[in-house]
């Protein structure tokens, strides 16, 4: 009796040790979560918390642009964009993703980066778990770019228009692949 009760518990333990690294294999890591709920919820302050210094001048007089103190895993860099003139105060934050010349490799990372921003589960100040909800946009038939934009599940009013944008962009034949979060209303891109 004692080697079958023995038995069944190496069988249940094996079965837990294999889902766990099979839901590690899908689900996004910790310092990508980490990350990005540092940002998202650093949006309640503006990003004022996570601005680090100001970056060279820039050739539009109404923007500055600041290197961002919180980095995702696997990106080349993150800034926070202010616009400062009477029409558009606003500010948003943005993660590069990938840069280069493939297209191929421009369109998967822009897939994946969709799906670890809608796996992850943010953690709300009151200890609660938000998600991002939305459709990955594939780029259309002859067109080398594409956003798909997610909502993020929040009662606060002060994230309802606020969304994490993904961007597959093409100029000039270098792709980028974009994380910005910002509000919706928000209609100026800093990239262009």
């Amino acid at each position: 009796m004692k080697k079958i009760i023995l038995l069944a518990v190496t069988f249940m333990l094996c079965i837990s040790l294999c889902n766990a690294q099979f839901y590690k294999t899908i689900l996004p890591s910790n310092p990508f979560a980490d990350s990005l709920t540092k940002a998202v919820t650093d949006f309640k302050y503006d990003y004022n918390h996570i601005e680090g210094p100001i970056l060279p001048a820039q050739t539009q007089p109404d923007l500055r642009v600041f290197r961002s103190k919180v980095s995702l895993p696997g990106s080349s860099h993150c800034v926070i964009y202010r616009f400062n003139s009477r029409i558009d105060t606003t500010s948003s934050w943005q993660a590069i993703m990938y840069e280069g010349d493939d297209y191929d490799e421009a369109l998967k990372q822009y897939k994946s980066l969709f799906r670890l921003v809608k796996r992850t589960n943010i953690k709300w100040v009151d200890k609660s778990y938000l998600s991002f909800v939305g459709d990955l946009e594939l780029p259309k038939d002859n067109v080398n770019f594409a956003v798909s934009t997610l909502h993020l599940e929040a009662m606060d009013e002060q994230y309802a228009k606020f969304v994490a944008q993904i961007e597959l962009t093409n100029a000039g034949g270098a792709y980028e692949v974009h994380l910005n979060l910002q509000n919706k209303d928000s209609d100026t891109d800093p990239t262009n």
